[in-house]
């Protein structure tokens, strides 16, 4: 008698591929809440602040357990320097994206640049406002980021300012980086002063930031060229 076939249904699946929800495996489950939880915190600490946000009111915005919470992040901390980091490399690749747009020499250029910036950090009115307003009191880890932040600031002005002959190949970089940190500083000063009295969701109301922004490096840019 000829043996029976086992039922397609039986067959081994692909490891780690598990049992499909919405065409969605186990991986891309748990990444799919990870990204909830990420949205939720954006929504909540940019309208709420950090401090006076929970965990269980970022599960209940997510609707994800808190068991699933914390096989992502084992603390609100950590879920905020997740989100951080997720803002910041974000911001960092539409800049590079506008830098790269840039090809002629002309110095005006840079104003353009700032306006970018300044421009896809507004275009959240919650980003601004978890990465500028409320990372300075947070913790010392996020602090650390925030340095890290700068710093890769600095370096990409610099990197500007080679561009467009604003400083020659043969400024020292000791000097110099202390200069573009000392701007970063300014500009990122500029931006968290505004935030303190203006709502980045106005429309138009953005142009009072970005002039200020503009005429400090003009300021520092001058400085350079009369050195």
């Amino acid at each position: 008698m000829a043996q029976r076939s086992a039922p397609a249904s039986s067959a081994p699946r692909p490891e780690g591929q598990g049992r499909r929800v919405r065409g969605l495996d186990a991986e891309q489950r748990r990444a799919r809440r990870r990204d909830d939880l990420l949205a939720a915190s954006l929504s909540l600490f940019g309208d709420k602040g950090y401090a006076n946000v929970s965990i269980e009111e970022i599960c209940q915005t997510a609707y994800v357990g808190t068991k699933s919470f914390y096989e992502h992040f084992d603390s609100k901390e950590a879920c905020y320097l997740a989100l951080f980091d997720q803002l910041g490399s974000t911001l960092q690749a539409r800049v590079q994206g506008a830098l790269a747009d840039q090809t002629g020499t002309d110095p005006a250029g840079i104003d353009d640049f700032i306006r970018t910036f300044a421009g896809a950090l507004m275009a959240d009115p919650r980003i601004p406002k978890v990465l500028f307003s409320q990372s300075t009191s947070v913790s010392p880890a996020v602090e650390r980021r925030r340095r890290a932040n700068r710093r890769w600031a600095a370096s990409l002005i610099e990197t500007i300012w080679r561009q467009y002959g604003i400083i020659g190949p043969e400024a020292p970089r000791p000097w110099i980086h202390n200069v573009t940190i000392g701007l970063v500083g300014a500009l990122f000063e500029l931006i968290a002063d505004w935030l303190a009295d203006h709502d980045p969701s106005v429309e138009g109301d953005i142009e009072s930031l970005i002039q200020p922004m503009i005429e400090f490096h003009h300021v520092v840019r001058d400085g350079l060229a009369a050195r």
